[in-house]
């Protein structure tokens, strides 16, 4: 299995282009996560659409990278008799020789500390995103309370009625 593998020192080579574009890829998201907070809290609308544009266009473009990535794979799987799935960083480093090993483990820890800081971000986000949510939400039921006298009319009968809508001006005689 091993001389298999050294047999494919250009698709190794490949690979390390792959994760040296994926560790580029997790970076811009980083970057873009810091900038929608910021656009967030500015509330920058034409910021927030020019940033979802970029977002997209990236999307696009990183698919190129996926589908090597797969072929790779699937290339490994097939020199390792093994399946597509089992095809790891970690399985890899194991058969590759010395120089190649160590470029491979040099990826896969800047991949690993990059992915770890970018959910730790993402949580960040989205924490931010649940408080805006809160803030809006009773901001709203502010402003719509503020008809809301609570006063208490009694009918004929002597029932006591509670007003229930929100109005700012009641046309009940």
């Amino acid at each position: 299995m091993k001389s298999t593998i050294v047999g494919m020192e250009d698709r190794v080579s490949d690979l390390i282009s792959v994760l040296d574009e994926d560790i580029r890829h997790v970076r811009r998201a980083l970057s873009r996560l810091d900038e929608l907070r910021s656009l967030l809290v500015k509330r920058d609308l034409a910021g927030l659409g020019r940033l979802l544009e970029t977002i997209r266009d990236e999307s696009d473009n990183y698919s190129a990278n996926e589908s090597r990535r797969q072929l790779i794979r699937t290339e490994f799987a097939e020199a390792m008799d093994c399946g597509v799935s089992d095809v790891t960083l970690s399985r890899l480093e194991a058969v590759l020789p010395g120089e190649k090993r160590i470029q491979v483990a040099q990826r896969k820890a800047e991949l690993r500390s990059l992915t770890e800081k970018l959910r730790k971000e993402h949580l960040k986000t989205t924490m931010l995103l649940s408080d805006c949510a809160r803030f809006n939400s009773e901001l709203l039921r502010g402003i719509l309370e503020l008809g809301k006298t609570g006063a208490i009319t009694y009918s004929s009968d002597g029932a006591a009625k509670h007003q229930s809508d929100s109005v700012f001006v009641s046309f009940e005689l």
